[in-house]
């Protein structure tokens, strides 16, 4: 394996570096018919009302329309993102609500969209679902962010192994937390191994093999999808969590120590945490973490891994 290389500063990874992983998809191809119904009043008192026909409840059409104070632009870019979509399709699959016929959608009500530049970052909604044996509507508020990545980085130096974290500022939570590097698909093409060596690089400065990279969650069985979901009671968030362990020399594991990174520009202030990997399981509260070290543990007691190349 060669040494990982550091950069002193963060910077976007030549796409010709970028290796798509082939991950079988287990969603069946879904056609919709969509009509758009639009008012012509004035922009500040005009309502949209999205009809969407499943063939699930092919007679029960469903009405998508906006909450009060999201407008007729942040409506249509709603309904047309791939968050939104890829929900509707999630919903009809083989394992999704509507399958066995039990569930129905009667509406789904727009709440709010945030737009990182001109696609959307962040998606809003509820969903009206009801249980067609009690009649009762069950927890339908989303928030929709779509598929992230994560990295497991442990690195071998002087007989010990060293897990590296980033300590990020997340506003949601009021506090710093040390986290596995991890970032948000930036586009609707699925690059999740090219998404996560990016993230890796920018938060860390580590330009990691790509072929020494393993995907944990592929090692899921197909029926999960082989995502993880670290809060689906509220938000659609999958995500897939990858392994990369490398040898490197006790200078390295310094440098790394305290090291400042991130897209400034993008208001990220990151700090590279170095922990022994004995101790990582208490020294983060972090779900991808957590959820990293569980995968990497069962699949070494399996024997799933390949052996560490010098």
């Amino acid at each position: 394996m060669s040494l990982l290389h550091l950069r002193s500063c963060p910077s976007t990874l030549l796409s010709k570096h970028f290796k798509k992983l082939a991950i079988p998809s287990v969603l069946p191809k879904i056609t919709r018919t969509h009509c758009t119904k639009m008012s012509t009043d004035p922009p500040s008192d005009s309502r949209l009302t999205h009809i969407i026909n499943l063939p699930s409840q092919v007679s029960q059409p469903v009405n998508v329309v906006p909450a009060p104070g999201v407008s007729d632009s942040e409506f249509r870019n709603a309904i047309e993102s791939s968050l939104f979509k890829q929900w509707l399709k999630n919903i009809q699959t083989e394992t999704g609500l509507l399958a066995n016929g039990e569930m129905l959608l009667k509406q789904v009500l727009i709440q709010g969209v945030d737009m990182f530049g001109k696609r959307v970052g962040f998606l809003k909604f509820k969903a009206d679902i009801f249980d067609k044996e009690t009649g009762n509507k069950v927890p339908g508020i989303v928030f929709a962010r779509g598929p992230a990545v994560a990295v497991l980085i442990l690195l071998d130096s002087e007989g010990e192994t060293y897990a590296v974290l980033t300590e990020q500022v997340r506003v949601p939570v009021g506090r710093l937390i040390l986290e596995l590097p991890a970032g948000m698909l930036d586009d609707d093409k699925g690059d999740f191994l090219g998404t996560a060596v990016r993230e890796v690089e920018e938060e860390t400065g580590i330009n990691l093999n790509l072929d020494d990279v393993i995907d944990l969650t592929a090692l899921l069985d197909p029926s999960t999808g082989c995502r993880a979901f670290p809060s689906p009671g509220g938000c659609d968030e999958e995500i897939n969590l990858f392994l990369y362990r490398g040898n490197v020399s006790k200078e390295v594991i310094t440098q790394l120590q305290g090291k400042k990174m991130g897209l400034r520009e993008h208001g990220e202030l990151i700090k590279v945490h170095v922990v022994p990997y004995q101790k990582l399981w208490r020294a983060t509260a972090d779900a991808k973490a957590l959820m990293a070290i569980a995968l990497y543990e069962m699949a070494k007691k399996e024997g799933l891994l390949p052996p560490l190349r010098n």
